[in-house]
C-alpha cells in the first residue's frame, strides 16, 4: 500500500461520517489482497472510487480514464493506485498505450492485488436507480491475465454496488453491498472452447450481480415511479422523505423489493399503474413548483413535523461550538463551494470535488492558524494537534447549526399555509398505492 493510498484511506474515513449521515457496508468482503477485480456500478463520478476504496478492507488498484493523467497529476495518481485506461476517444495508438496498462493489470493480480473498474464507463447527469450495460472489458482483463500466467493462480471477479440516497447533499445516506467472489479459474476448459460466449456468459453473471447490489429499476420510465412511491409510503430510500425510526437497511432492502416488483409487474399495459404515475408526477412537481416538503402535508397527522422544540435544543447546547467550527471551516467551505460549482459544469462531480476541495483549503487556511493558537495559547504542541483534528467535526456542528435556523424559519412559514388540498390529493394518492402495489 503506497503513503498517499493509506493517508487518503484513514482521513477520508472520518470525511465520510461527516458527509454522510449513515453509512453501511454489506457483505464484506475480508481479505486486503485476494486477486480479485471489482466492477462496479458508476452512479457518482469521482466519488465512487474513493467510497470503494475507503470502506472497503480490500486494496484496490482504480481503472481511471486516462484524459486524467495529465503531467503534474501523473506522480499524485500513481501514488493513489490509479491506472490509465485509454479509450479511441482519446487518440492515437491507444492500443498500444492500454497493452502497457493490461501488463500492470497482469502484474497486480498475480501478485495478489485488486483491480476496480467501472463497468459502466460513465455516469449520468440525472441520478438514476438502474444499471447501463455492463462492458465486456473487465472479464476479458481477467481471463487475460489467466492466460498470461498459464491458468497456474486463481483470478477472481465481483460485482459491487453502490446505492446513494442524494448524490451530492451533506446528510445523505449511503449503503455499499459487495457481491460474492466469482472464481474465474472454473470457466477454464469453456473459456479454451470458446472465448467469446464465456466472455459474454461470464458479464451477465457480474452484470446480474451488480443488479442484485443495488436499488434496481430495468426501464427508465419508471425511475419516477419508484422514487415517488417510495415517497408516499416514507418507507424507502429517499433522501427527502423517509420515517427515520425505520433502519436504513430495511428500507434499502424495501426499495429493492419495490424495484423487482416494478421490474416484474409494471408494462406499457399497466394502465392503472402508468395513470398512477402519472399523477404522482403531477403531485410533486406542483409540490416542488410551489416549494412545499411533503413532510409539511402529513403534519396534521404529525404535529411534530411542526414543532421547533428540537432545533432550537440543538441550538442552545450547540452554539459554543458552532461558532468556533464556522470560525475554522467558512471561509474553506465557500471558496470550495464556488470554485467548485465554477470549474466544473457537471453538478454530478460537485459532492465529489467540494469535499476533496475543503480538506485541501481547510487545511492550508488552518494549519498556520493552529500553529499561531498553539504557541500563544496551548500548554503543549500535542493540544494543537488534537484540536486540528477536531475541526471537522466542529465545521460539521456549524454547517448543522446553520440548518436547524433555516429549519425553524421554514417551519414558522409552513405553519401559517392551507394544505388542506394536498392532504386530501396525497390521501387518494395512498390509497391508490396501497391497491395497486401489494408490496407498499
Amino acid at each position: 500500500m503506497r503513503p498517499i493510498y493509506f493517508l487518503l484511506k484513514i482521513s477520508l474515513n472520518l470525511s465520510f461520517r461527516l458527509f454522510y449521515k449513515r453509512i453501511i457496508v454489506v457483505n464484506k468482503h475480508k481479505e486486503f489482497y485476494g486477486s480479485t477485480i471489482y466492477v462496479s456500478n458508476h452512479s457518482n463520478s469521482f466519488m465512487d472510487p474513493l467510497v470503494i476504496g475507503v470502506l472497503n478492507r480490500p486494496i484496490v488498484h482504480f481503472m481511471t480514464r486516462s484524459d486524467v493523467f495529465v503531467w503534474w497529476l501523473k506522480p499524485i495518481l500513481w501514488a493513489a493506485h490509479m491506472l490509465p485506461i485509454y479509450r479511441q476517444q482519446d487518440g492515437a495508438n491507444t492500443k498500444g498505450k492500454n497493452t502497457d496498462v493490461f501488463n500492470k493489470v497482469n502484474w497486480a493480480l498475480r501478485n495478489r492485488r485488486n483491480i476496480l473498474i467501472f463497468g459502466e464507463g460513465f455516469t449520468d447527469d440525472v441520478p438514476i436507480r438502474g444499471l447501463k450495460p455492463i462492458k465486456k472489458g473487465s472479464v476479458r482483463m481477467g481471463f487475460g491475465a489467466l492466460e498470461s500466467i498459464e491458468w497456474r493462480k486463481k483470478i477472481y471477479i465481483s460485482g459491487i454496488g453502490i446505492s446513494y440516497s442524494d448524490r451530492n447533499k451533506i446528510g445523505s445516506e449511503l449503503v455499499l453491498d459487495n457481491g460474492a467472489k466469482i472464481c474465474l479459474n472454473d470457466y477454464k476448459e469453456a473459456y479454451l472452447e470458446s472465448p467469446s460466449r464465456i466472455i459474454n456468459e461470464v458479464t451477465r453473471l457480474v452484470e446480474q450481480q451488480m443488479q442484485d447490489c443495488i436499488i434496481y429499476v430495468a426501464d427508465p420510465s419508471n425511475y419516477s415511479l419508484l422514487e415517488n412511491v417510495m415517497q408516499i409510503t416514507r418507507k424507502g430510500y429517499n433522501n427527502e422523505n423517509h420515517d427515520h425510526s425505520i433502519p436504513l437497511l430495511k428500507r434499502w432492502q424495501y426499495a429493492k423489493d419495490l424495484g423487482t416488483w416494478i421490474n416484474q409487474h409494471v408494462t406499457d399495459e399497466s394502465t392503472e399503474i402508468k395513470s398512477l404515475q402519472k399523477d404522482l408526477d403531477s403531485y410533486f412537481n406542483l409540490e416542488q413548483k410551489m416549494k412545499i416538503q411533503d413532510r409539511f402535508v402529513l403534519a396534521k397527522k404529525h404535529p411534530e413535523f411542526l414543532s421547533t422544540s428540537n432545533n432550537w435544543l440543538f441550538l442552545i447546547l450547540v452554539w459554543p461550538f458552532a461558532l468556533i467550527g464556522f470560525f475554522h471551516g467558512f471561509i474553506p467551505y465557500i471558496l470550495a463551494k464556488k470554485v467548485t460549482e465554477k470549474m466544473m459544469k457537471r453538478p454530478v462531480f460537485w459532492g465529489s470535488v467540494k469535499m476533496m476541495l475543503g480538506k485541501l483549503l481547510g487545511c492550508i487556511y488552518n494549519i498556520p492558524l493552529i500553529i499561531f493558537l498553539t504557541k500563544r495559547f496551548l500548554p503543549h504542541w500535542s493540544f494543537g494537534v488534537l484540536y486540528f483534528f477536531l475541526i471537522p467535526i466542529l465545521w460539521r456542528l456549524s454547517y448543522e447549526f446553520t440548518l436547524q435556523i433555516k429549519e425553524i424559519a421554514l417551519k414558522r412559514k409552513m405553519k401559517s399555509v392551507d394544505l388542506s388540498k394536498f392532504e386530501a390529493k396525497r390521501a387518494d394518492l395512498e390509497k391508490r398505492i396501497h391497491e395497486l402495489i401489494p408490496l407498499a
